[in-house]
């Protein structure tokens, strides 16, 4: 196996105190960024980003620095007469004066491709019975493709352990050698803790956007240290996820992923947490939901079964983030049929190939200094999976090659 040591560089930080309840994104009474500087033309913060990509559907998602009213634009790409708007309705009401969108587009046909923009009009005065209008702002023009529930074949490009380093984005989107991919899953400690809404913006947001994000989503998983920081309460408004969880289920082609949240390293009564961390019961709840998921009929009917978790059960010391998960979820995941679990958190990377404590190999990505940094490149198709692990150098430091399992527990 090849590996880097770990590099140990948990950074000591002292937390303001949480505010006593966030709103929700896209509330009329959104308080996030609120003290957002006024420097006259209004504009978009960010470019749309695609969340939470479905067979019938997806979640566009952008921000304006001022409160507008917001629409997304949308046709089939073979047909740009039939365009359709779609604002976010709730209870009747409109969505209006909040800056955070993430407006849901549904009813789409499957396989499909479709080209979008997004709209927003700033609102200068809001009241009862009147309205103040200021200038109306227009993305370019992006596309996207639906899931294609007939698809013999997945691409997947797996991230993990940026670090709030943006610039290693475009190292690691270039390693997968094509825009071939058809989602990314970024599998945890994507930042160090979190700090605010321009953390989010500069370092995942824009570059992301610049590469891929709004035309092919991503998919943010938590890692122990996405879950530090006051503004770690507030992710939830920016990001979207299959059934709006931290953890979640999607098949593509003919692999069945699983995505857990391993939430934090340490234990819940860690003096670093304040009594604000109930960690172990919620892997546990979680280990429930994966041995139910593990035994429908959509994992039965897939070919492979793939598992991604920032901590690793096994190879990743003694801490008791590591301990939990391997109480709580190596039963599951041993009994469940699993092919292959995909991990970062050492930031050493490598593959464990399967054995008496784990049957399914566990490759686990480096870490964020250069020449750590890889990627994970999935490909699957009827007759075979592949898990290339990558490292910045081009190098395949890791594989694994899987054939399809022709009985299904």
């Amino acid at each position: 196996m090849t590996f880097f040591k770990r590099r140990h560089f948990l950074k000591a930080l002292t937390v303001g105190s949480v505010a006593a309840a966030l709103p929700k994104a896209g509330t009329a009474m959104e308080m996030v960024g609120h003290d957002l500087p006024d420097d006259g033309a209004f504009s978009l913060l960010t470019p749309p980003y695609l969340q939470h990509l479905a067979t019938d559907g997806v979640t566009v998602c952008w921000m304006t620095d001022k409160p507008a009213f917001s629409h997304v634009e949308y046709w089939p790409a073979d047909a740009p007469q039939d365009v359709k708007v779609q604002h976010t309705v709730k209870d009747g009401l409109v969505l209006a004066n909040n800056r955070i969108n993430k407006i849901r587009l549904s009813g789409l046909k499957p396989g499909q491709s479709y080209a979008y923009r997004v709209v927003s009009k700033e609102i200068v005065e809001f009241k009862a019975y009147s309205k103040t209008f200021g200038p109306t702002v227009t993305s370019e023009t992006f596309s996207f493709r639906t899931v294609d529930p007939d698809s013999k074949t997945a691409a997947l490009l797996v991230m993990n352990d940026v670090h709030d380093r943006p610039h290693s984005f475009a190292v690691l989107e270039g390693l997968y050698g094509s825009k071939d991919y058809q989602e990314v899953l970024l599998n945890g400690d994507t930042f160090d803790y979190q700090t605010g809404e321009q953390q989010l913006i500069d370092h995942l947001i824009k570059p992301c956007t610049a590469l891929f994000a709004s035309n092919k989503p991503f998919m943010l998983m938590r890692g122990n240290h996405e879950t530090r920081g006051d503004f770690a309460y507030a992710l939830g408004q920016y990001f979207e996820n299959i059934d709006d969880r931290a953890y979640f289920a999607f098949t593509r082609g003919p692999v069945f992923f699983v995505a857990l949240d391993t939430g934090e390293d340490k234990a819940d009564d860690a003096e670093a947490y304040h009594g604000m961390a109930k960690f172990d019961e919620f892997r546990e709840k979680q280990a429930a939901w994966l041995k139910t998921v593990l035994e429908s009929a959509e994992a039965k009917k897939a070919r492979y079964r793939v598992v991604l978790m920032h901590i690793p059960p096994y190879h990743s010391g003694d801490w008791h983030g590591t301990m939990h998960c391997r109480k709580v979820f190596g039963p599951v995941l041993a009994n469940g049929h699993v092919d292959l679990v995909i991990s970062g958190h050492t930031h050493r990377y490598g593959v464990h190939e399967a054995q008496e404590d784990h049957p399914y190999p566990i490759m686990i990505g480096g870490g964020p200094k250069e020449g750590q940094r890889t990627i994970v490149k999935v490909e699957a198709n009827q007759e075979g999976l592949e898990a290339q692990l990558i490292l910045e150098t081009k190098e395949t430091v890791g594989r694994v090659l899987l054939k399809p399992r022709q009985l299904r527990g």
